[in-house]
């Protein structure tokens, strides 16, 4: 990861670019420090160039925040790339350290004292998006029943999960024994019933989901739908694995680790 540090009057903006990972974190840290030794208390984290980040890095981010407060200063978040933001939401570090859509808003919010505006609720590119789950029915005569005949190319999502249909939905929690996500329809023009009716409990589905802290592609894995709740316009679903192989077991057992590590520095921080 490369830094470059730009100095304002009031604070100074740090530019992160590349992976903030654990073997970037000694690096960061003296960054910070090397800025409180010249007396800037209030400092601003670009995010904006920055593909991956873990939980070693995002720790490292609390820490600095909870040194410029002690020396009467604040740590804020701009312009953080797709990616950045999903996991700073999900893991509700944005609700600790305030994340503004550019520098020159972070700068201002120090003078003025004022909260960042709510972020954009669309949804993510699905490319960008690590919280994205893509599920496709065993029976793909369900689909038909619900869509007709999917064509080679997926025209509900416009990708394909090898020539068969697939929906894409929003991971909301993700255990060893299964994990939880929400899906508003896609393109199908589906109302929240006839979603419930696809995805009902005990339809079998094969799953790929990313695990946002980790670097790897997409894991795969059997499931069953077990739990299914129907909203207005979305349905909720809760899917047990039936078949986990061992990588993604280790994979999801890290994952997990690394939001428990994430939630008692987020304690810590609001302590």
């Amino acid at each position: 990861m490369k830094t470059t540090v730009e100095p304002h009057d009031q604070y100074a903006t740090l530019h992160l670019r590349g992976e903030f990972d654990t073997f970037s974190c000694p690096a960061f840290q003296e960054e910070i420090a090397t800025l409180q030794r010249s007396g800037q208390a209030n400092i601003v984290v670009n995010l904006r160039l920055v593909r991956f980040i873990n939980s070693t890095a995002l720790g490292a981010i609390l820490k600095a925040s909870r040194s410029l407060q002690e020396a009467g200063g604040k740590l804020l978040i701009s312009h953080p790339s797709t990616f950045c933001r999903d996991i700073l939401e999900k893991i509700g570090l944005d609700r600790v350290i305030g994340v503004h859509n550019s520098d020159e808003e972070a700068g201002a919010a120090f003078a003025s004292g004022t909260k960042p505006p709510a972020a954009d609720d669309n949804e993510h590119d699905f490319e960008a998006d690590p919280s994205s789950v893509l599920f496709r029915p065993t029976d793909q005569s369900r689909v038909e029943h619900f869509l007709g005949t999917p064509k080679t190319e997926n025209t509900v999502h416009g990708h394909a999960f090898g020539q068969q249909w697939t929906g894409v939905g929003r991971m909301t929690s993700l255990d060893l024994t299964g994990l939880a996500y929400k899906w508003s329809g896609g393109k199908t023009g589906l109302a929240a019933f006839d979603m419930g009716q696809l995805l009902a409990v005990g339809t079998t589905l094969t799953v790929k989901f990313k695990l946002p802290l980790l670097k790897k592609g997409f894991s795969e894995a059997a499931a069953e739908i077990t739990e299914l709740t129907e909203r207005s316009d979305s349905v909720e679903v809760r899917v047990t694995f039936s078949d986990l192989d061992k990588d993604t077991t280790e994979a999801v057992r890290q994952y997990m680790a690394d939001m428990s590590y994430l939630k008692d520095e987020l304690k810590r921080a609001t302590n």
